[in-house]
Parts: C-alpha cells; sequence; structure tokens
C-alpha cells in the first residue's frame, strides 16, 4: 500500500489534492536530492506559500502531495535481486519517525519494535518488489508503518547511502556481490541463504553541523542536511540507544538523580504522575525563561518536540539557543527516548567499553 497521493502541475492542482487528502501533507517536486525543497504543509496558506516561494511549478515541473503518516515508524530496506533470488542484507527501523529525511535519521540493525509477522511481510513485499521491476544488483525500499499498516514509500534500484552501514554490521560486501551480480553471477555463488541473525545491535547516527551554520533551525525535516554519520556497535542496545515508553525513562531518569525541568503543561503532566517537576517561564511568559536556563547552563539535555506549524515556529529560539551555547537537543520523541535509554544504560551499568567491529562478526560467524 503507497500513502494517498496525487500530482500536482498547477496551484488549483495542489489545493484540490491537499484537500482531498487531508492535512498534514508532504510536498516534493517530482524529481528531488536529498530531501531539497521537500515540506511538511499543515494548512491552505502554507501550501500557498511553498508553491510562490520554494518551487517552479508548472506542467513541465508538477510536484507530489502525499498524505503525511503521522507517528509512523520508518524502516529501510537494502537487498540484491540477480533475477531467481533476493538476499536481504538487513532490516534497519529509523529512530525519528516517517518525515525526517533517512539521511538525517538515526537507524538501528536489528529493528526493536516490529514483531516477527511484520517482518515478514516486509521481506516478501522486498521480493515481490525486485521481481516486478526486474532489478539486477542493489535496491533500497524504504517503507513506513502506521497502526500495523505497511506503506511503501521509495524504491529506489540502487545502492543507498545505508549499504556501508549493513556491510559493516553484518561483513557481507553488499557493494561488490552486486557489482558481480550485475554481470551476470549469482548469489548462490556467495553462499548468501537468508538474512543474517545477529548476536548485537548496531546502530548508525547523522551528524549534523548546527553550530557551523548560525541561524540554521535544528529540527529535523525531510529535507537532508547532515554532512555524515558515525557508527555503535553492541551487544546491548542500550549502549548503542533504543526507545521504549517516554514516560517511564522520565521517571528512572529522576529515580537516578537527574532534576527535571519543563513548561507548565509538561510540569504538570509528570507531576501529576509522581515525577517532580519543576516548571520553567516559556519565552513569552516573563523571566527566569527556559532560555535563561540554557545561557546559564543550568539545563544539560533539551528535549524538544514540537507537533504542528505553530508549536514548531515557537520553539525555534529555544533549538537556536541551543545550538549556540552546546547543548545536546533531541528533535523527535523517538531519538528523545533512544537517548534516555543510552544515559540510563552508563548510568546504571557505570561503565562501557569498545570492541573492534571484527570481534563481533566473528560471534556471527562461529
Amino acid at each position: 500500500m503507497q500513502p494517498d497521493n496525487g500530482i500536482a502541475f498547477n496551484e488549483d492542482d495542489a489545493v484540490a489534492i491537499a484537500s482531498r487528502i487531508g492535512y498534514p501533507v508532504l510536498v516534493r517536486p517530482s524529481y528531488v536530492l536529498g530531501g531539497r525543497a521537500m515540506a511538511i504543509i499543515y494548512d491552505e496558506e502554507s501550501l500557498l506559500e511553498y508553491i510562490n516561494t520554494a518551487v517552479d511549478l508548472s506542467p513541465e515541473h508538477p510536484i507530489l502531495v502525499d498524505d503525511f503518516l503521522e507517528d509512523a515508524v520508518e524502516i529501510d530496506v537494502d537487498a540484491i535481486y540477480d533475477g531467481d533470488r533476493v538476499y536481504i542484507g538487513a532490516i534497519m527501523e529509523h529512530v525519528e519517525e516517517a518525515g525526517v529525511h533517512s539521511g538525517d535519521s538515526a537507524c538501528i540493525i536489528p529493528p526493536l519494535s516490529i514483531g516477527r509477522e511484520m517482518e515478514e511481510r516486509i521481506i516478501s513485499t522486498t521480493e515481490s518488489l525486485a521481481r516486478e521491476l526486474e532489478v539486477r544488483g542493489l535496491l533500497n525500499i524504504q517503507y513506513a508503518i502506521q497502526k500495523s499498516q505497511l506503506y511503501v514509500l521509495e524504491v529506489n534500484p540502487r545502492a543507498s547511502r545505508t549499504v556501508p552501514f549493513v556491510s559493516k554490521t553484518t561483513g557481507v560486501p553488499l557493494a561488490k556481490i552486486a557489482v558481480k551480480v550485475m554481470l551476470g553471477r549469482k548469489l548462490r555463488e556467495f553462499g548468501l541463504s537468508g538474512m543474517k541473525k545477529l548476536p548485537f545491535v548496531s546502530v548508525k547516527e547523522a551528524v549534523l553541523p548546527f553550530n557551523k551554520f548560525p541561524g540554521v533551525d535544528t529540527l529535523l525535516t525531510p529535507a537532508m542536511r547532515s554532512t555524515g554519520e558515525v557508527m555503535g556497535i553492541s551487544r546491548d542496545f542500550g549502549e548503542s540507544r533504543s526507545k521504549d515508553e517516554l514516560l517511564e525513562y522520565i521517571r528512572r531518569l529522576y529515580e537516578n538523580g537527574y532534576t527535571l525541568v519543563a513548561t507548565e503543561g509538561t510540569a504538570e503532566y509528570y507531576t501529576s504522575h509522581g515525577i517532580p517537576c519543576d516548571r520553567v517561564f516559556k519565552v513569552s511568559e516573563g523571566r527566569p525563561n527556559v532560555i535563561d536556563l540554557i545561557k546559564n547552563k543550568e539545563i544539560s539535555l533539551i528535549i524538544n518536540t514540537p507537533a504542528g506549524k505553530i508549536s514548531k515556529d515557537d520553539a525555534f529560539s529555544i533549538r537556536q539557543a541551543a545550538v549556540r551555547y552546546h547543548i545536546p537537543i533531541m528533535t523527535t520523541i523517538q531519538a528523545a527516548k533512544a537517548s534516555f535509554r543510552g544515559i540510563l544504560h552508563l548510568k546504571e551499568h557505570d561503565s562501557f567499553f569498545i570492541r573492534p567491529i571484527q570481534d563481533y562478526h566473528k560471534e556471527v560467524n562461529s
């Protein structure tokens, strides 16, 4: 299944399609690299502004309008097809929700929030798409899962930026094998028989140099802004990062000695659940406010996850202050949950160590 969508060749088309689908919608030029000029649109006024300022909309240059899947988990799959068989290198789960560019999102191998039944559906769909498209070599597929429904977002008959991450994790040189497959060799010649089961967790995180670009909003969007990535590999996901119920992580942070500060609504929510949380003013409410605490270095970590156009605009000053004063900031619930688990793992285990990737591959092959 695909998200509901349409192609707009003029302004009236775009408004009609968005009204039929319902806001928010994801809009993008018909051909785009790195998510350039992609945006999540929450109302008709913003859609018209996008058309008049961000793109050159014409019959020769249409835009795509898609239903934006809120609160969806995004999945990446890298696979090789030789005309007979499909080899899936890995199924990767994005830490950030669908709507954040895959190049800016952290990824986890193996996925943690999907069950065996959904994994089998992903494998079956990947095999069907590869055969239907008659790919020879690598293909990358991006899926979204919303309320147990599997959606196909993109199918790219080429190598993806995730191939090096998958290859390092599994020890299988996907790019080298794919080239030989494209030249006529078969997957069976390389001894590949099904996706590897790994006794460890691997995480890819994007490098986002916001401190080099003053004034740029740190909120992650469909437009890619990362300039690199790093990789972590561990037997336990707490050492690599994970996700769970946010409320329970907040409770565990408090129980481990962390002081919690939030604006009125959030502070009242946690306090009502038995977790003491100090209230701080919003910027518009007076002083001292959250920006003052950031400037005074009274804040060590910021979770700022706005939803909707208004709250995202209001939170811009907080995100800018975080960059200016070098305070770590998470702008999605998924990233916050993952960070909490990593913090708690280090706090509760009191130490960590790094092992060479080759050591983990020895475990896989033994």
